[in-house]
């Protein structure tokens, strides 16, 4: 019977050329190589390999197997997948990647969740803006990602999977006693004159809110940026600035008034995950545990889409 390891290297030579990459390759001594390569030829009772002064070379037998054996190992690979998809817990490590405002109201809650029913299972949260997370699952950096689908150049290809989670409005940060509290809805024209608290350049928020600003006719005067929005809301408490925030970056206990923009602005909020192979029980369980999430009444169904293409 053939040996998948063996298959493997000769894969491998056809591919690299040289029997010291293969062996680099892996970790392995060219010796160790060219003796499993000694034992396929055996097993199989074929000339594979044929030396070319100091190289080798495949023969017509070696290349035709070698070519197989991509196959034969493809085929290997998804069969061991189903199975560990149908006899897995969900265990090891889940890297979660989401962005600031989500953190204590859906990855926590989630963490918390997970812990109780998969104890085996690791959740690791990593602070993550919506335009990083598809460089990031790509890489491997992380599993699961919880991001924003409406952030400007933000493009997804076939690579990757993107499951609504909803959609978060925005809201207006005022305050107490300011002015357009009395109002229950404002656009933003009202507020040409207001001193603004942002999150650093370059964030999602930062961007989102000059824009907004831009289109409503004036340029915002900035006091502050932070990429803390905890100190965000402090800086509206204490100094009278304004900002825009998300709802789910504003916790109870906080001494601001929010009120919706008109027209209203929300953003569709997304978990996205590496497509093309058999998920793992544990990326699958961290996917549930995110799209059950009963702290977040106002999390709705995707905001539609306006003419202009934007989220309304």
């Amino acid at each position: 019977m053939l040996h998948s390891g063996r298959l493997r290297l000769l894969s491998l030579l056809d591919t690299l050329g040289t029997v010291r990459a293969v062996a680099d390759s892996l970790y392995l001594s060219p010796s160790t190589v060219s003796q499993q390569l000694a034992v396929l030829e055996k097993e199989t009772r074929c000339r594979l390999i044929e030396r070319t002064g100091r190289r080798v070379r495949l023969t017509p037998a070696g290349l035709l197997l070698a070519r197989r054996s991509r196959e034969i190992l493809d085929r290997i690979a998804e069969a061991e997948a189903e199975l560990r998809a149908l006899r897995d817990e969900p265990i090891g490590t889940v890297r979660l990647g989401v962005f600031q405002s989500a953190i204590h109201n859906l990855a926590v809650p989630a963490a918390t969740r997970l812990a109780t029913t998969h104890p085996r299972l690791h959740l690791e949260i990593i602070e993550m803006e919506p335009h990083e997370s598809g460089a990031a699952l790509r890489s491997g950096e992380a599993d699961v990602a919880v991001t924003t689908t409406d952030y400007t150049g933000l493009s997804f290809g076939p690579d990757l999977d993107v499951m609504s989670l909803g959609s978060d409005p925005v809201m207006l940060v005022l305050p107490p006693g300011h002015p357009l509290v009395s109002r229950t809805a404002v656009n933003l024209a009202a507020c040409t004159d207001e001193t603004w608290a942002c999150d650093r350049p370059q964030s999602y928020m930062a961007d989102l809110t000059l824009r907004l600003c831009r289109e409503s006719g004036f340029e915002p005067r900035v006091a502050c940026r932070f990429g803390n929005y905890l100190l965000l809301l402090q800086h509206v408490e204490t100094t009278g600035s304004i900002a825009l925030l998300p709802a789910l970056a504003i916790p109870a206990g906080h001494a601001v008034v929010t009120r919706r923009l008109s027209p209203p602005v929300h953003r569709n909020i997304a978990i996205v995950v590496r497509s093309g192979t058999p998920r793992r029980a544990a990326v699958s369980a961290v996917v549930a545990a995110l799209r059950d999430h009963p702290e977040i009444p106002h999390l709705a169904a995707p905001a539609p889409r306006r003419d202009d293409g934007r989220r309304a």
